[in-house]
């Protein structure tokens, strides 16, 4: 870099060869990390403003655990769970239908060149880690199990 003058790589948000997750295919950027993360940040205060006034999900209140990111920046898959984790069909269809109006309320939050679609899914990962702590649970108890 001779004259002082900064590449585009340094600009203040865009990602250079060291953002990226090295030798690790498949993983994303920490590009799409960082955006990711202040995409979630974005839904939740919209969320919690209430630009959801669909009734199937009025009063519910909901946690944006996650928003992954495309490779190329233009599909954000953003995956909620109703708190207590009951009526999730009925909320993620209603999460849907307003999708429109959530990603609208992203763009206006959201300093982004082009702002992503929005997929939105119910995060099993609970289901998940609960169904594994009742296998290790299950397997600890076995009979011939010294401890």
């Amino acid at each position: 870099m001779s004259g002082g003058r900064a590449s585009r790589a340094d600009a203040p948000g865009m990602a250079s060869g060291r953002d990226r997750v090295r030798g690790s295919r498949g993983q994303p950027s920490v590009r799409q990390l960082r955006v990711g993360e202040t995409l979630r940040q974005a839904l939740s205060a919209a969320l919690e403003r209430g630009a959801v006034r669909d009734p199937d999900a009025a009063g519910v209140p909901i946690t944006v655990t996650e928003v992954r990111m495309s490779a190329d920046l233009r599909t954000a898959t953003a995956y909620v769970m109703p708190l207590g984790g009951d009526g999730g069909d009925r909320v993620l269809a209603a999460l849907r239908r307003a999708a429109p109006a959530l990603r609208r309320a992203m763009g206006r939050a959201v300093a982004l060149k082009y702002v992503p679609g929005l997929r939105i899914e119910i995060d099993s990962s609970f289901d998940r880690a609960m169904r594994i702590d009742r296998l290790l649970d299950r397997a600890r108890g076995a009979p011939g199990d010294d401890g």
